[in-house]
């Protein structure tokens, strides 16, 4: 496969896509945010701008003034940028995308995303099967915590670029078909959900990377070989540190997150009752086109 992420290539594609990725990164958080009116129907300009960014890093964040408490913003964002095959999940509503909030009661309270608690490094859909993987993926910001919630962000390109000028074989192990496991697990509502091994890094057909990852330790088994535990350490190691390449943001009303599935987590953060945080995520099985 001709693609600058297949370590077998030795047509020198890795090291001109690494000289370009590192000179065109972006170096602030400020650099990701694109002024929009309306994100339903955006102007060639505005589009221009978000997809210049996504090329850059995978991801792009939209100010908008749209305050209104409806999913067809972030669905409709989406569909201009190919963005079509939502991944329905059991929690999401009717319409596929995901109320993303405190629930005080039923099964959701099971879930960190529906909770005030912090979320560590992930990409979405880390135990999802190989055929529903998540590829691209719309945060939208309807109301933001009275404290705390920040997001950081990762181009998960870059971490493979530099897990790999660190060492190659990190990026070997990372790729092993068995790197990562998420055990079987029984739900009442659920039902059973299989267990899903698989890599952290994979490349797809289109020859772009993806990533498979989550920094939680309950829940999960890596293989135990030393070249997969030495690659993990590396791979935390990397998120532990204040890189330039680590960007962190508060969405605020109005704003949202388009990408392709990048690294990102959230801090904890407290409600104020009149007015709790709400932010919509629709997640799709498509790339951005």
């Amino acid at each position: 496969m001709n693609s600058p992420f297949c370590l077998d290539d030795t047509s020198g594609s890795y090291e001109r896509w690494r000289d370009q990725k590192l000179s065109e990164a972006p170096r602030s958080t400020s650099d990701l945010v694109v002024e929009v009116r309306d994100p339903r129907a955006l102007s060639e300009t505005e589009h221009a701008a978000l997809m210049d960014r996504v090329r850059r890093c995978n991801m792009a964040i939209y100010a908008g003034k749209m305050l209104d408490e409806d999913t067809d913003i972030p669905r409709l964002l989406g569909r201009q940028f190919g963005l079509v095959k939502l991944d329905a999940n059991w929690l999401a509503g009717e319409d596929g995308i995901s109320e993303i909030r405190v629930f005080e009661g039923g099964t959701r309270t099971h879930y960190i995303p529906y909770t005030d608690r912090p979320i560590k490094w992930h990409t979405d859909g880390y135990y999802n099967t190989p055929e529903m993987q998540i590829r691209g993926m719309v945060l939208h910001c309807v109301r933001d915590a009275a404290s705390g919630g920040n997001n950081r962000l990762m181009d998960h390109e870059i971490a493979y670029l530099l897990l790999r000028e660190k060492n190659p074989d990190h990026i070997h192990a990372l790729m092993q078909t068995d790197a990562m496991l998420i055990p079987e697990r029984v739900d009442e509502k659920d039902g059973v959900r299989s267990a899903q091994g698989g890599p952290v890094f994979s490349i797809d057909n289109g020859g772009h990377l993806h990533m498979r990852y989550t920094a939680r330790t309950r829940s999960i088994a890596w293989k135990q070989d030393a070249a997969t535990q030495a690659a993990l350490a590396a791979l935390e190691e990397l998120l532990a540190t204040n890189t330039q390449h680590v960007f962190e943001g508060h969405l605020t009303p109005g704003m949202g997150l388009l990408c392709n599935n990048v690294l990102h987590d959230r801090a904890g953060f407290s409600d104020e009752p009149s007015r709790p945080r709400l932010l919509y995520r629709a997640r799709y099985l498509d790339r951005i086109a």
